[in-house]
Formats: structure tokens, sequence, C-alpha cells
């Protein structure tokens, strides 16, 4: 078949690859702009378009593609059979979903209608899912609303990040976009309205996500939370007016409060000047294994106890 690709990221890579491998004929990869990225804010250009150079395959960046007369007309130049969309971070218009014969594809890393938006990998592991996995679908107007092509499930282990999920849903996700073509080619695939009654939302993460809000979630959802906004917003917390940073933490167990019996959430506890805890919601703890205060190295919490005078009751936020 004839495939427009678009997408971005490293997440999409491996469906190009996979298009490429499978014999389909791609005259026109899109993919976003060159962005500044780094420390020296240097302009590089994203994976996809890397991907596509090295094979041969001409590459489209337009800033904006709903009324970019150049860019349609482009598109209608090479007359693709279907549209594959993978990870590629703009809205498709109307014109462009009603243009290929097969109709627009996307692979979506959750399984919808779970976890429709920008952030599906990342809103999985932070509600604590066991099981994520690939969605193919024909693109409609809605947000992740299309009808279901196909769909395989990944497990969710209790130390999986979000960071360790995308390059394995990546990876499994491209045959599964090979697949779903072939069947829409060949008619063995009918796609399937989504029940829209069982949506969840997993909309873009912000820096505030990170934020660790030890009243509001017991120990067990921060760390599926931390789990889940890695490697970015990660998780943080306050100490004396300083941003601290949190790189590893772990539900506590039998932590003993002391005399006071304090436990108001955000509170501390320390024990044997080398471990460090915090009350959480719904009389939880949770253990911070590894720490760094704004402008200090990272460091494990012994370290961080012996360079900082703090003791049981204290609070964190």
């Amino acid at each position: 078949m004839k495939i427009v690709f678009c997408g971005t990221p490293r997440f999409a890579v491996p469906t190009l690859e996979a298009l490429i491998a499978a014999g389909h004929e791609i005259p026109l990869v899109v993919s976003q702009p060159d962005r500044p990225v780094g420390r020296k804010q240097q302009l590089t250009a994203p994976p996809v378009k890397q991907t596509a150079l090295a094979a041969g395959i001409p590459v489209t960046q337009p800033e904006k593609i709903r009324n970019n007369a150049e860019f349609r007309a482009q598109l209608e130049a090479t007359q693709p059979d279907a549209i594959v969309v993978v990870a590629y971070g703009r809205i498709i218009p109307q014109w462009m979903l009603a243009m290929p014969r097969l109709g627009c594809i996307n692979l979506h890393a959750s399984l919808l209608p779970k976890y429709r938006g920008a952030a599906p990998i990342q809103w999985a592991v932070a509600m604590g899912e066991t099981v994520t996995g690939n969605t193919t679908m024909l693109i409609d107007e809605g947000l992740d609303t299309g009808p279901i092509l196909l769909q395989q499930e990944c497990a969710i282990g209790p130390e999986t990040t979000a960071a360790d999920l995308f390059e394995k849903l990546a990876v499994d996700g491209a045959p599964l976009v090979v697949e779903s073509l072939a069947g829409l080619e060949a008619g063995s695939i009918t796609p399937r309205p989504q029940e829209n009654a069982q949506a969840v939302l997993a909309p873009l993460l912000t820096r505030e996500d990170g934020r660790i809000d030890f009243a509001a979630y017991t120990a067990a959802e921060l760390k599926n939370r931390w789990r889940g906004f890695q490697p970015w917003p990660g998780a943080f917390t306050a100490l004396d007016g300083k941003k601290l940073i949190v790189h590893d933490m772990d539900v506590a167990l039998g932590v003993e409060i002391g005399a006071s019996g304090r436990c108001e959430p955000g509170s501390i506890v320390v024990e044997d000047d080398e471990c460090l805890f915090v009350a959480c919601a719904g009389h939880t703890w949770l253990g911070l294994i590894e720490v760094q205060l704004e402008g200090k190295k990272r460091m494990e919490a012994g370290e961080f106890l012996r360079g900082h005078q703090l003791a049981s009751g204290m609070r964190l936020g």
C-alpha cells in the first residue's frame, strides 16, 4: 500500500521502521518542526525525521496543518491508501481524515476507551493499573474516540515506571499497525465502536502533577504517581521553603511514630539516622529512599540526613 506516515518522537519510530520493513510504499513522512533541545538549546530534528531521512524518505514539517493549503496540496499529490498517525502531536483535520480510501489509522498506547488523551502511558501507571496495552483505531474528529481495529494487552508490574513502558509499547505496537493495515485491506477487520460510557481521560501532564500532596493520597497512591510521572514531572515537595525532589520512594510498613504520636500528613519520622519516612493520607507512610534538595546533588536518605538537621515531627510540603 501507499502510506503517508505522521509521527514525531521516539515512540513512533518502531512503527515507521515496521512499515518500511513490510514493503509498503511511503512517499512522505510528516513530522513536527525541529526544536531546541538540551541546555544549549541546539536545534534538533525529531527522531521520526531522522529515521525517515536515513531511509531516503522525503519529510515535511509544517508548523500548522488545519488551514495549510500548501501542505494539503502536497498530501493530495501522494494519493495515499492510508495515513498512519503515531504520536504526531497535532489534531488531524477533517479534510485529511477523508483523503485516504482506508482512512487514518492511529496507534494509541492504552486499551481504549480507557486513557484517551495525550498521556495514556503515564496516567495508566499513575492510577495503579496492572494492565494496559495498545489500540489501533480509525481516527475521527473526537479525542481518541474512533472505532477500534485491534488491541493487545501489556502487564504493568508493581515497580514498572512510565519510562519502562514507553519502549515496550512502542515496539509491541509496531506489528499491530502492520496487521491492522493488512486486515483493513483484506476486509478481515471490522472496526467496532468504543463504549464511551467507560471512557477515562489522560490529559497532558503539567509540572504541578509532580507536586506530592501527602494529605490527598495514600503512600501506595503516591508511589503509583511517582512511577507514572517518570521521567517528567517526577515527584517533589518542599523542605523549609526549598524544593525537595524525590528520586526514589517506597511504601513503608511498621513505622515507629514516637511518643508524640503525631502523624499528620507531611510529618516526618527519622529512624536510626538512616531512614526518612513521611505520613500520608489514610494513616499510611512513605519511605523516601533518594532525594535531592534544591541546588544540591541527589543522595540516599542516610547521606541526606547526615548533612541536614531533621527531626521527627517536622513537616514537608
